[in-house]
């Protein structure tokens, strides 16, 4: 499954906002990201063609299995990233950004290796 860094950053907004809203919506997501509503309408219907979303007439957006797994990914290692820089003394805003660039490149090789090194010899 291949999804380039736009989708995964969409994808994992989606999954923060379900847990804080009761619906999402386009208009959430523009406003949570910043971004125009036209730019996210658009991500919206790439989402939705590649089965990753499901969008109500009422426009509620909610994430399909598939979708669902890429976002949970994603945000499990921004988390991961975040709080492992935090304990090396990144201060928490720094962590937070590097962890939204890490967490898009990093292989899951790579990133599976470093969880386990993290959890046996610093913690």
């Amino acid at each position: 499954m291949i999804v380039n860094e736009s989708a995964e950053n969409y994808l994992e907004t989606i999954l923060i906002l379900s847990k804080k809203l009761p619906v999402v919506r386009s208009v959430d997501i523009a406003n949570e990201l910043d971004f125009k509503k036209s730019s996210v309408s658009i991500a919206m219907k790439n989402l939705r063609e590649k089965n990753y979303i499901t969008v109500t007439d009422a426009g509620f957006i909610y994430l399909t299995e598939s979708g669902s797994r890429i976002a949970q990914m994603v945000y499990e290692r921004h988390e991961f990233i975040s709080d492992w820089l935090i304990k090396l003394g990144v201060s928490s805003d720094i962590a937070a950004e590097d962890a939204c660039k890490i967490e898009h490149i990093l292989s899951q090789e790579s990133y599976d290796a470093i969880k386990m090194f993290v959890k046996e010899h610093l913690q």
